[in-house]
């Protein structure tokens, strides 16, 4: 997929200009530039940022012209999960087609030596998960649990947190997040 000409199409289809897109999502306007030429990749926050200010999901970013009309999708098969991934950390979005969808449902796999970054995250709403594979470190607030597989989570997502996988085999997690905001 293009994302530069995409994004560049749906900014011209809502009438925005660089400029007012790049204000409303307090990015430069190099930077929404370059993202349309392709100069740049963006990461999946950049990009979530950027989209802010149109605003649009990632989603219906990524599935805008796969929307269904008629029947809402029940199944999804796994070649039609959406790669929401960034960096070593692959994350799958289940529901992605879902009408009014108001959970990010993921399935995550964290191979050796990865994590989420340095920064610890926060976001509103929740998060709740289980471990269906391999060991996997959760810091919450400042704390840090060692989940095993078969453990499981939930915590208000505001509380600064971060997933590390530092052990010699790969951690698959299945998680939920609430609003829907990838």
């Amino acid at each position: 997929m293009d994302v530069g000409v995409r994004l560049q199409t749906i900014r011209k289809l809502r009438g925005l200009s660089q400029r007012e897109l790049a204000k409303r999502a307090g990015v430069t306007n190099s930077t929404i530039s370059m993202i349309e030429k392709n100069s740049v990749s963006p990461s999946i926050s950049s990009l979530k940022k950027v989209l802010a200010g149109i605003p649009m999901s990632l989603v219906e970013f990524f599935s805008l012209d796969t929307e269904q009309e008629n029947d809402t999708q029940v199944v999804y098969r796994a070649s039609e999960l959406i790669d929401i991934s960034g960096g070593s950390v692959t994350m799958k979005l289940i529901g992605r087609a879902h009408p009014g969808r108001a959970i990010a449902f993921l399935d995550e796999t964290y191979p050796p030596g990865t994590d989420t970054g340095e920064d610890m995250l926060t976001h509103e709403g929740e998060e709740a998960g289980v471990l269906v594979e391999g060991r996997l470190e959760l810091t919450v607030n400042g704390q840090t649990y060692l989940l095993e597989r078969g453990d499981s989570y939930y915590f208000e997502s505001s509380r600064p947190h971060r997933f590390r996988n530092p052990f010699d085999e790969s951690a698959r997690l299945i998680s939920a997040t609430t609003p829907a905001n990838f």
